[in-house]
């Protein structure tokens, strides 16, 4: 089984204008995460999908694999499968360019279910809620999931509604999910194609749109915490913990 690592890095972003090339400690933000994928030894083959030659440089000059791609790609998704659409491979991990800090072992995880089950189509990764932090956030998304652990249904709201508040929290399946997926090739490209539906328009979540249309999402549960970067509140956490890396003389 082929398995193809895509990072889609666009330039402009509404809340952190320049985001990929934003330095964390004296590398930009999508080198790091192109370097935290290149520690999985699962993945065949690592692609930045991009829409500026900035960051074309910047990969290419660390030896990595870029392509350019039209500037009218609407999502991520839409320049992960146009780069998917002219690559080998079986299955496609879209992992957003703003995971400095990916753990390999999520990455192998992301695809080990297709290995074992020939009907999956897509999956997905998710971790421990953080009651206080994240149930009522907006900005967190929530994943509720059935006993096997498939997506049930994705929210920004605060999901479940907790009818008694002393409810025991630790039993219920609801999740902090992990913007970043993986796809059978076939249905990736036959995803990007299906218009978009009611409940992702409402939610913006474009995750909503394969339950919308009955395609099962396995979960799987990690006990990291992603450290995305969207704003420059993040972007200063980014820091802080990369320092705090070096300071340990972690390697990365």
């Amino acid at each position: 089984m082929k398995v193809l690592c895509i990072i889609p890095a666009r330039m402009n972003s509404t809340r952190l204008p320049r985001k990929p090339l934003a330095l964390i400690g004296d590398k930009p933000l999508i080198l790091h995460t192109y370097e935290s994928a290149k520690k999985c030894s699962r993945l065949d083959k690592i692609i930045v999908a991009t829409d500026h030659s900035h960051i074309q440089d910047i990969i290419c000059s660390a030896g990595g694999h870029c392509m350019m791609t039209p500037q009218d790609l609407k999502t991520g998704t839409d320049r992960v499968a146009y780069v998917a659409a002219k690559e080998d491979c079986d299955v496609v991990i879209n992992l957003q360019g703003d995971e400095p800090f990916i753990d390999a072992n999520d990455l192998e995880k992301l695809v080990s279910s297709f290995s074992t089950d020939p009907s999956l189509k897509m999956s997905t990764l998710a971790s421990k809620l953080d009651w206080e932090q994240d149930y009522h956030s907006p900005d967190l998304v929530k994943v509720i999931c059935d006993q096997k652990n498939y997506a049930l249904y994705f929210s920004r709201s605060p999901i479940p509604y907790l009818r008694e508040q002393n409810s025991d929290r630790e039993t219920i399946p609801v999740y902090k999910h992990m913007g970043l997926y993986a796809f059978r090739k076939e249905y990736l490209l036959e995803f990007s194609k299906l218009a978009q539906t009611p409940l992702e328009k409402i939610e913006a979540l474009e995750q909503l749109r394969a339950l919308e249309n009955k395609v099962a999402i396995k979960v799987e549960i990690t006990n990291n915490r992603s450290l995305e970067v969207n704003t420059p509140q993040e972007l200063e956490e980014a820091q802080k913990y990369w320092s705090s890396m070096l300071e340990k003389k972690i390697p990365h």
